[in-house]
């Protein structure tokens, strides 16, 4: 009908108009921090990761200095409950558990974060792509630098009694990280060198001594 075809372009620039302005712009930043030996190091990030911030970065320091390997079979464990996660900052609301006990973490509080590993997962595996396109050695790969931070909340909504509507936001974050391929070298103890002693044993031994 004609009344139909007169209020379609005012419906769609309306939808335009809600798809840009709903969409967010991701462009090029630099990293917060950069490798030190960037022909040994590679990078991987994401941006406006819809997983939540305060998971996402007690994921992050837990996984800090691990080899890619160790990493990896970790972060499995996470997604399987067979190995947790410590909460050290963002504690409120998270359970005991014993499987904390194998951390030094205050008030054995873990949980077992499954989508922030799962993502944590997948940019290791981006890194490690990146990796052997360089040609450098996957399993010598260490975590050197992860961050997390705080993305643009987005907003939705809920409804609730006598007619009223509260804010339903996420928190996002973004995630960066640098492995860099270091070399294991393992030094062979000298069997000529003198052995230290420690201050109680040399004070027993001179306890003895005197006894003597």
């Amino acid at each position: 009908s004609s009344g139909i075809n007169a209020e379609w372009p005012l419906r769609r620039e309306y939808f335009q108009h809600y798809y840009i302005t709903n969409n967010l712009s991701f462009t090029m930043v630099r990293y917060a921090k950069e490798a030190e030996n960037p022909a040994k190091s590679v990078k991987a990030r994401g941006f406006h990761l819809r997983t939540h911030f305060k998971t996402s970065r007690e994921v992050a320091q837990a996984i800090k200095g691990m080899h890619l390997r160790k990493a990896q079979k970790y972060l499995k464990d996470v997604v399987g409950k067979k190995q947790i996660i410590p909460m050290r900052r963002f504690m409120g609301g998270v359970g005991r558990h014993a499987q904390t006990k194998a951390f030094n973490t205050s008030g054995s509080l873990g949980a077992w974060p499954k989508k922030s590993a799962t993502i944590v997962l997948d940019l290791l595996k981006n890194a490690e792509s990146n990796a052997e396109v360089k040609g450098l050695e996957v399993d010598s790969l260490v975590v050197e630098y992860i961050q997390v931070n705080r993305a643009p909340q987005m907003r939705r909504r809920t409804y609730r009694a006598h007619g009223r509507i509260n804010p339903f936001m996420c928190s996002p974050c973004h995630i960066e990280m640098i492995l860099t391929e270091t070399e294991s070298v393992v030094a062979k103890e000298d069997d000529d060198a003198p052995k230290k002693k420690s201050k109680k044993k040399e004070a027993r031994a001179r306890a003895r001594l005197g006894a003597e």
